[in-house]
């Protein structure tokens, strides 16, 4: 009982984390602020948010492999997808950035004589790539970050080494993900 909740159930519950952080940000948001993103949304919003949702998807898939067990050991074939998936999540910053640009030239070519609403309608797309990018890097990073730390609790709730039986146990770090640094 105690094996198959180690090495069965903590790895979905490890993988619900990054998806329970994304949620909680996004009600976190003031109403008025969602509002508005909702109303400002933008093409870019939804190219940045598509791939975002692809990646986290993708790299939450590839966590919850990385936590199982296979054989005395945890699945390192997932390994250097999530490296290289996780280095991706630098990405969205500057997508959020290159839709900031794009809705601040908007806003310069709208200029001459527009009204506060006017410049604000123009304006607003700028910060609603800013958020969209944001919110992808913040989710995008979480699901590398689960595998390390949830390696490290199964092994130490698992009380040992790794033994030929298969059973979690403890490890040093570089045993657990030292091979991330190595390949």
């Amino acid at each position: 009982m105690r094996r198959t909740l180690i090495q069965n159930v903590l790895p979905l519950v490890f993988c619900a984390v990054p998806v329970l952080v994304g949620l909680l940000v996004a009600a976190a948001l003031p109403e008025p602020a969602k509002a508005a993103y909702a109303q400002y949304f933008s093409m870019m919003d939804g190219i940045i948010l598509t791939i975002g949702g692809v990646l986290f998807v993708s790299q939450t898939i590839l966590a919850w492999r990385a936590l199982q067990w296979r054989g005395t050991r945890f699945d390192e074939r997932p390994d250097r997808w999530l490296n290289n998936l996780a280095q991706a999540a630098e990405w969205f910053p500057m997508l959020g950035l290159l839709g900031t640009v794009g809705g601040i030239l908007q806003t310069f070519a709208n200029f001459r004589g527009g009204t506060a609403e006017t410049i604000i309608q123009h304006y607003a797309p700028a910060i609603t790539a800013t958020g969209s990018g944001l919110f992808c890097a913040l989710i995008n990073i979480l699901p590398t970050w689960i595998v390390v730390v949830g390696r490290q609790l199964i092994l130490t709730l698992g009380g040992g080494t790794p033994s030929e039986n298969g059973e979690p146990g403890i490890s040093s770090y570089s045993e657990t993900v030292g091979h991330e640094r190595r390949s």
